[in-house]
């Protein structure tokens, strides 16, 4: 359950911050508010690029925590700028660094409760994987990619993947 899980999401992520690295960057050199691909969304109905970020992050640390038995952290969803969101993925990164292979044996079984739809549901470990964490996770990132595309950034599907990271 760990290398279907924390492996690839703690992978997604640094790809996440490297690209929001280049947004930032992007800002800079061409004197754009950062406020302006902060604050986008790709349909009004939709979440801003903050919250695709926020809830990716909200993702893989509630995953952790919950196929390994212990409390969720849970961190304020205030960040603003990219330093911010930066900072919020970092801090992520730390909690599931902190996670071992060991604590994730049962998770297939283990029961998870969550909230779907706004109704209490208890998952086996392996189906709240499959069918909740992993497609919601993805679905951010890639929200979160496709406003920073829409809006001009020059990257493509070897920054999603994360090709480039060391």
């Amino acid at each position: 359950m760990y290398d279907s899980s924390i492996a690839p999401m703690s992978h997604s992520l640094k790809a996440l911050a490297a690209i929001l690295k280049k947004a930032e960057a992007y800002c800079e050199a061409r004197k754009i508010d950062p406020n302006a691909l902060l604050t986008a969304r790709l349909f009004p109905d939709m979440l801003p690029l903050t919250r695709q970020v926020q809830i990716a992050t909200d993702q893989v640390k509630g995953c952790g925590a919950r196929l390994t038995g212990i409390a969720v952290p849970s961190f304020a969803d205030e960040e603003k700028t990219f330093p911010e969101l930066q900072a919020r993925i970092a801090k992520t990164l730390d909690f599931l660094g902190g996670l071992k292979k060991e604590q994730f044996a049962g998770a297939a079984t283990r029961i998870v409760s969550i909230k779907i739809g706004g109704k209490d549901t208890e998952l086996a470990g392996a189906a709240y994987l499959s069918s909740a964490v992993l497609p919601n996770f993805y679905f951010h990132v890639t929200t979160a990619y496709n406003i920073l595309r829409h809006n001009g950034l020059e990257i493509g599907k070897g920054d999603f993947l994360g090709r480039n990271l060391s």
